[in-house]
């Protein structure tokens, strides 16, 4: 479990530079940060970390948090992600007010800035082709080469650069390098490239540009224009980081943001790699990027996840320089904790058999009380509708139970939740199948509400829908999408991830039951069917009186066990 500060939030290394620069009075006393997404695909589980950090840090330190499009290649972009990035932002529950910038805004800059490290003798044009410059690079062991074209005059640099802006050249034909050192140890400062040509109109500012200019020039770029104080970038970006430094202490700027590295999220039974979240989506492996497997924010929205129980994972993973993997159970845990405090509850039979009180009056119907949510009595209560014949689930009864098997048998009695206590009196079977279609039962009118005026207990509680009330319904059980918990580092032998699909991460289950209440159930809106798990009103599929079913999650929660067992053994420790 993470420490604790004395605000009781977790402590981690980047609450602790910050807290030491705002003693320092470093940057003037600002915290400003920056959530940086490239619009070329939709954010997903391991974004919301990002999200959850960047604005989560500028709230704590009463700052600001800034969204920013990397959007620097066109052939990629989308105005739909754009839209989608903006829309799962909020949804989380973060909002950058007027702060919405675009690396695009700063095209012209970052040109000024590239003629300038021209001028300085800091950057050159390059006629070798991509494959020549990658043979020139060298090896982690061996040093690289330099350019036959290093050595242009500053003249000639701004002469071919401003021709490039020009559009005299084909892609690939020319490049802008940074001249730095091609023996470094880091290959990332071995005289990168800082604009190619690109002739592709691009989302925002059309054909007024064939250079773009790439990643590492235009992020720290970026991040110094908008004077952001703390650069908080995945571990990936370590090796980056000198490069970061140089540009902005080599170029005339007002601003040097400090750069800090975090490891980013990594969770079991799931693929955070965009170019594979494609892959599935392009293939048809799922319905699109907001499909309910997906472990984006937009399917996790559809599915019915919760944007605080999606924060308070990404808070309780913490903030670590070390990459591990974390246990998408936890993730269920969270969702299930705020769930259980939000969500209404509701009967759904899934798979219906019918039965008939015979001794229940024929034409006569009741409504009964209900709670809506035991954890919250401002929820106050429902009615519900009561009947001679009701549904319950197939796996509520047995004809032949085992011993700890106390749901309803022949000549068993159990509580029908909110309702009577029954008792099983007779079992009809289909004469073809000898499959069981329908129960007889009798009911005791004293118990009314679930208890006996007598006080005999019975073992058994189950859930039910009166068949002349209930409502049809489409329920779709969702599942992890992969069997495997590490389906990339199981892919070898000629296997890849997509290899470990779950054939049974979708079962569409049709002619469910479910009680009036949820027929005009809003969509997005989530509900527990009582004792079998979250479910969400489709947002796409839903129909006003139809709505479509997803499955948010379990009941089941293992991760809560773990949880359990874990502050058990810390209690007797301390003890």
């Amino acid at each position: 479990m993470n420490k604790q500060d004395k605000n009781n939030r977790p402590s981690n290394f980047i609450r602790n530079i910050i807290l030491e620069d705002l003693k320092a009075n470093k940057h003037g006393g600002k915290v400003i940060t920056r959530f940086p997404p490239e619009p070329n695909g939709y954010l997903h589980i391991g974004h919301a970390k990002s999200i959850v950090m960047n604005f989560g840090f500028a709230q704590e330190f009463n700052g600001r948090c800034h969204l920013r499009f990397d959007d620097t290649n066109p052939t990629k972009e989308e105005q739909e992600y754009v839209d989608a990035i903006m829309e799962d932002v909020r949804w989380l529950g973060y909002d950058w007010g007027e702060h919405l910038y675009y690396a695009s805004d700063y095209f012209d800059r970052f040109y000024e800035y590239a003629e300038q490290l021209i001028k300085i003798g800091k950057a050159f044009v390059c006629d070798l082709s991509p494959e020549e410059i990658r043979a020139y690079r060298g090896t982690l062991t061996e040093p690289g080469r330099e350019s036959p074209y290093r050595n242009r005059s500053i003249d000639e640099n701004l002469d071919l650069f401003r021709r490039m802006k020009a559009g005299e050249f084909q892609d690939g034909k020319r490049v802008l390098r940074a001249k730095i050192d091609m023996a470094s140890g880091n290959l990332n400062m071995r005289d990168p490239v800082i604009y190619r040509i690109m002739h592709v109109p691009h989302h925002r500012t059309g054909d007024k540009w064939c250079i773009y200019p790439m990643y590492d020039f235009a992020h720290c770029l970026s991040d110094s224009i908008e004077g952001i104080t703390h650069s908080l970038c995945s571990l990936e970006f370590e090796d980056h980081r000198p490069l970061y430094d140089w540009f902005l202490d080599v170029l005339e700027v007002e601003c040097h943001p400090q750069q800090i590295e975090f490891a980013r999220l990594n969770l079991t039974y799931t693929i955070l790699s965009k170019r594979k979240l494609i892959r599935l989506v392009e293939e048809g492996v799922v319905s699109g990027w907001d499909d309910p497997r997906m472990p984006t924010i937009s399917g996790m929205r559809r599915r019915g996840l919760p944007p605080a129980g999606i924060r308070n994972f990404c808070e309780r993973i913490g903030v670590a320089k070390k990459e591990s993997v974390v246990d998408v159970a936890l993730l269920e845990h969270c969702v299930r904790e705020e769930l259980n405090k939000t969500a209404p509850r509701v009967m759904g039979v899934l798979n219906p058999l019918k039965v008939v009180i015979e001794n229940y009056p024929e034409g006569q119907e009741e409504e009964l009380e209900a709670v809506n949510n035991p954890e919250d009595p401002s929820y106050g209560t429902r009615m519900v509708p009561f009947s001679r014949e009701i549904f319950i689930e197939q796996t509520d009864f047995m004809e032949d139970p085992p011993k700890k098997f106390f749901r309803l048998a022949p000549g068993r009695e159990v509580r029908l939740r909110y309702a009577y206590f029954i008792t099983c009196t007779d079992v009809i079977k289909d004469e073809k199948t000898g499959k069981i279609v329908e129960l007889r039962c009798t009911y005791d009118p004293a118990t009314k509400g679930g208890n006996a005026p007598d006080g005999r207990k019975v073992k058994g509680t189950i859930h039910w829908v009166s068949t002349r009330h209930a409502f049809e319904a489409e329920v779709r059980l969702y599942d992890r999408l992969f069997e495997h918990p590490h389906p990339d580092r199981a892919a070898q032998d000629g296997r890849t991830y997509m290899d470990f699909l779950n054939p049974n991460s979708l079962k569409i289950l049709k002619g469910c039951k479910l009680e009036p209440s949820l027929k005009d159930l809003e969509p997005g809106k989530v509900v527990q069917f009582e004792r079998i798990g979250y479910f969400c009103a489709d947002s796409k599929d839903s129909r006003p009186g139809s709505p479509v079913f997803n499955r948010t999650v379990t009941l089941r929660d293992t991760w809560g066990k773990i949880e359990k067992r874990f502050r058990k053994k810390n209690n007797r420790k301390q003890a």
